[in-house]
């Protein structure tokens, strides 16, 4: 076990080995962009993956049969629809600002991957290890607010400028107790790396020590990534599709991919923040831990869209203000007490 613990450290240092100097400016060059790689390659078939899954989880909840055609059991239906995708027609509306709109789509799909090259995945398995990783992961996932409003004004629609418009309130409102949600553990590790975070979590992981704070980033975190009971960003019943409204083929397709790399990037941060990543007993290995944690946090996001009905957006904007936010500075205030008691406990 402790060698499939370490597999990926030895593959590391095998490619590394090739090079006639190991740490040499161009092993980390190469390290650096296979990891963003491998980065490319799990959002790719995580969303796949994802997607039917979801399907599977729909019909469980709602006691039907979801996909049985293409397939065993279904399982090609996925594949399916991503060639009717590709054989789409490529539309832009007439009088749309051409640039943005194209550009848009990649950049909801392209930053759940920066996000993700943060992450650690397991022991010495992080593409890029940061110093300021909390940071980081934060300030680039704040930059989808723009890409949705971008896909938004660029697509000359009342219904999806609406959309974006919703889509800049809601995430703004909730990035806020989102991020005072992650001081509590900053505080208590004094750091902003994402694997000295997961090291600190080897006795016990911090949702022991931060409950309060791990159930208000795992709302706020289904909020952000727009999922119900939280996605008015595309009320079918009042906005169409949102910001994706105009959008077709490939397009819209990389909308959706980026939901479900969306999911996966906060999945990921609130398994390393809160559960101790890649941390766990020695019977599995740490990057299967790590795994298993973010996929559990996945299918709770899957059971709250089809158990939940959406809300209404006056009740949206209400609770990220008026509950969530002094919830995070009460959860923050607690903290503080706590490490100060804690250091005259110890001082003493």
């Amino acid at each position: 076990m402790k060698a499939l613990n370490q597999l990926p450290t030895t593959i590391s240092a095998a490619i590394r080995g090739l090079f006639s100097d190991p740490q040499s400016i161009w092993a980390d060059l190469v390290m650096t962009v296979i990891g963003i790689i491998m980065v490319i390659i799990v959002i790719v078939l995580a969303a796949l993956v994802l997607i039917l899954l979801e399907r599977k989880v729909a019909g469980w909840i709602s006691q039907r049969p979801g996909p049985n055609r293409l397939g065993p059991r279904g399982w090609f239906q996925t594949l399916a629809d991503a060639l009717k995708l590709i054989g789409k027609e490529d539309v832009t509306p007439a009088g749309a600002d051409k640039f943005i709109f194209k550009v848009a789509p990649m950049l909801v799909f392209g930053l759940p991957i920066m996000t993700l090259a943060v992450i650690p995945y397991g022991m010495g398995l992080v593409p890029v290890d940061l110093d300021l990783g909390v940071f980081y992961f934060l300030a680039i996932s704040a930059v989808s607010t723009i890409a949705f409003l971008m896909a938004g004004w660029g697509s000359n629609s009342k219904y999806s400028m609406l959309g974006g418009m919703r889509a800049v309130a809601q995430m703004i409102s909730y990035e806020i107790p989102l991020i005072f949600s992650l001081l509590g553990v900053v505080m208590l590790t004094e750091t902003f790396n994402l694997n000295k975070i997961v090291e600190a979590q080897s006795v016990v992981p911090f949702i022991v020590l931060q409950p309060l704070a791990f159930l208000i980033y795992v709302i706020a975190g289904i909020a952000e990534v727009n999922r119900a009971p939280f996605d008015l960003v595309e009320a079918d019943q009042e906005v169409v599709a949102g910001p994706m409204t105009e959008y077709t083929g490939l397009r819209w397709g990389l909308f959706f991919l980026g939901e479900y790399g969306n999911m996966t990037a906060v999945s990921a941060l609130a398994a390393t923040m809160f559960l101790g990543g890649w941390q766990g007993p020695e019977f599995l290995p740490g990057w299967i831990w790590f795994w298993l944690k973010t996929g559990i946090l996945i299918f709770f996001m899957m059971w709250v869209w089809w158990t939940f009905p959406r809300i209404r957006i006056d009740h949206l904007m209400h609770f990220a203000w008026k509950v969530l936010l002094p919830l995070s500075l009460l959860n923050i205030l607690l903290t503080g007490l706590g490490i100060y008691i804690y250091q005259l406990v110890i001082g003493g």
